[in-house]
């Protein structure tokens, strides 16, 4: 296996596409909201009916001015007071009318996007963590869980804050700014014509601001990602963490993280409220440009008071909504770096994956057979180092084969390969006579069950733990399974039984019931291929005679391939192969490598000449 990464080594960089993809990286600009659309084409149904809500709310809003210019004109400067009575009470009325309009589609508005927002931040979601569980082990050497949970997290809530609430903001000031601009143009177009000179001079600096907002958006996604990789690491490793007393040391490398994140968000900060300020005091210039003309022009005599009221109405609608678009339009730059991040691994192309025609694994009986055939072989984060050279391994259903040899020596990679976590570069794997290249992943890996190391458990109950081998399994299985080894007895025990919450990674259980739970689940998968990574090393003495007990009576019928340092657990295998640097240097039972004097007996002679 590959050595972890060191604790305090610097994340490798996501990239943004396997190069099997072969397509430019997404220019990271607003155009990269584009992405998107998969996820909001679902949805057209639900989109038309916002806009359609969103075209009546702003209709409404346009009609306000043309309501009041009539309240104006024909109720307060009426002549007559029993004119004026009657019109301002029905005028009352229109501008009522107008406004319950605007306040229902306003509301259905607002439930539609909001609703968008979030069965499409959902749907990003799931889509994203769908395709990273597939991805090679290759993508989880060079990322940390953390950058991962950053995009789905952060990244998916800015997406939904676009979505919910920006975009449709940024649409419906679209058409309000569109609307009164040609009410304007039709009602005063002297007026207008001078405002739209004035936003020219407004709109060409807030481009370039616009597109320092973006970069440094982007960098500060990319820093609270940093931050929230740095917590996973050491959370997913706290006892490690306080037995080297190192909380400080780990609280200040999270807090230089953070600090990091603030710097770069108030440069973002800094450069948007510099954007907000002077489009504001611009577009406040232009209003008041507009009504210091409409004040001259009636008392010049050309237009009404109901009509200066008017256009200084649809002025206000007009410059608020450029105001707001250029708040939307930062939302949007923000949201166009959450979407790249997130395309980035949806793009991500996995270099083990399902041929477009899958070979058929032949049915078996008595377990599978393995071959290994001149496999050289190079983890892609040691390219330069040959972890297998010229190997070579034939395994015969139902036997039983055990490896041992120094840590190093490549007998995980065995394992990672038969289950095509990795493809070899030279020579083939097959597994009844089928390359695990040309067979469906899917298939292979059901073929297969394995006990690793380092048990994993999940933050469920004991019951769910053992069952996560074979999901349809009755809770009777569930329990033979666990009775087979030898877990029954220690769960039963627990405070709810089955149904004991055993707390996340298992904290709840001692190291060895942890290992018999991952052992019981390797039973109720019930495969033809075993694969037993030390699966007795967190065992007491007791424990380990009761399980290997189990396991020997689980090997029958099935080939299994066994890793193991303590050569007491490996001495009733049909063959052992031993490793070193990669290649066989010997091959026996146990009676036979003990009296050869090579390393195998140096290795027993360590461990039972004591």
């Amino acid at each position: 296996m590959p050595s972890p990464a060191l604790p305090h080594a610097a994340p490798a960089p996501l990239p943004t596409q396997s190069t099997a993809a072969g397509a430019p990286a997404p220019a990271r600009n607003v155009k990269s909201l584009s992405g998107l659309m998969p996820f909001l084409r679902p949805y057209r149904g639900r989109i038309a009916a916002a806009l359609v809500f969103l075209a009546m709310a702003a209709v409404s809003t346009l009609l306000f001015p043309v309501a009041l210019k009539s309240l104006i004109d024909q109720g307060v400067i009426a002549t007559d007071p029993d004119s004026r009575v009657m019109a301002l009470r029905e005028h009352f009325f229109a501008l009522f009318g107008v406004g319950a309009a605007l306040g229902l589609f306003s509301a259905l508005r607002f439930y539609m996007v909001t609703w968008l927002g979030e069965r499409v931040t959902a749907d990003l979601r799931n889509a994203v963590y769908a395709h990273v569980v597939t991805q090679s082990p290759e993508f989880f050497e060079t990322t940390q869980t953390g950058e991962v949970l950053s995009r789905l997290t952060t990244d998916t809530t800015l997406v939904q804050t676009v979505v919910g609430s920006s975009l449709s903001m940024g649409l419906r000031n679209l058409v309000l700014g569109m609307g009164a601009m040609a009410m304007l143009i039709v009602t005063n177009p002297v007026v207008m014509t001078q405002v739209l000179g004035i936003l020219v001079l407004v709109v060409l600096p807030s481009l370039y601001f616009g597109r320092r907002v973006r970069r440094l958006s982007r960098a500060s996604q990319d820093r609270v990602a940093d931050s929230a990789a740095i917590a996973a690491e050491v959370l997913n490793a706290i006892p490690v963490v306080q037995s080297y007393t190192q909380e400080a040391r780990e609280a200040k490398r999270f807090d230089v993280a953070t600090e990091n994140a603030f710097g770069t968000a108030v440069k973002r900060t800094r450069m948007r409220a510099a954007l907000v300020g002077f489009i504001i005091t611009a577009t406040f210039g232009a209003l008041l440009w507009g009504l210091y003309q409409g004040t001259q022009a009636v008392a010049r005599g050309d237009i009404s008071a109901g009509h200066l009221g008017q256009t200084v109405v649809y002025v206000i609608i007009f410059v608020s909504s450029v105001a707001v678009l250029s708040e939307v339009y930062g939302d949007l730059l923000r949201a166009a770096g959450a979407t790249e991040r997130l395309m980035e691994l949806l793009h991500l192309q996995s270099p083990i994956a399902t041929p477009a025609k899958p070979a058929l694994l032949p049915a078996t009986r008595g377990g599978s057979a393995v071959a290994l055939r001149d496999v050289t072989f190079r983890y892609p984060s040691r390219p330069q180092h040959a972890t297998l050279a010229n190997f070579n391994l034939a395994v015969a259903p139902g036997e039983t084969v055990a490896l041992v040899g120094p840590s190093g020596a490549g007998k995980s990679t065995v394992f990672q390969l038969l289950l095509r976590f990795y493809d070899v570069a030279e020579g083939e794997v097959s597994i009844d006579g089928v390359p695990v290249r040309s067979t469906d992943l899917h298939a292979l890996r059901q073929r297969i069950g394995i006990v690793p190391q380092d048990s994993v458990i999940f933050s469920a109950d004991a019951m769910e733990n053992i069952r996560y081998g074979r999901p349809e399994a009755s809770d009777a299985e569930v329990i033979a399974a666990a009775k087979a080894a030898f877990a029954d007895d220690f769960i039963s025990a627990l405070p709810d039984g089955y149904k004991t919450f055993l707390g996340e990674r298992g904290v709840r259980l001692s190291g060895g019931q942890r290992q018999r739970i991952s052992i019981a689940r390797a039973m109720l998968k019930n495969p033809p291929l075993l694969l037993l990574d030390e699966a007795t090393s967190a065992l007491d003495a007791e424990s380990e005679r009761m399980v290997q007990a189990a396991l020997e009576s689980a090997m029958q019928d099935r080939t299994t391939l066994v890793i193991a340092h303590r050569l007491a657990t490996v001495q009733r295998a049909d063959r052992i192969i031993v490793l070193e640097a990669g290649e066989i240097v010997e091959t026996g039972t146990h009676a036979e490598l003990a009296a050869s004097g090579g390393l195998y007996s140096r290795l027993a002679a360590l461990q039972f000449d004591r």
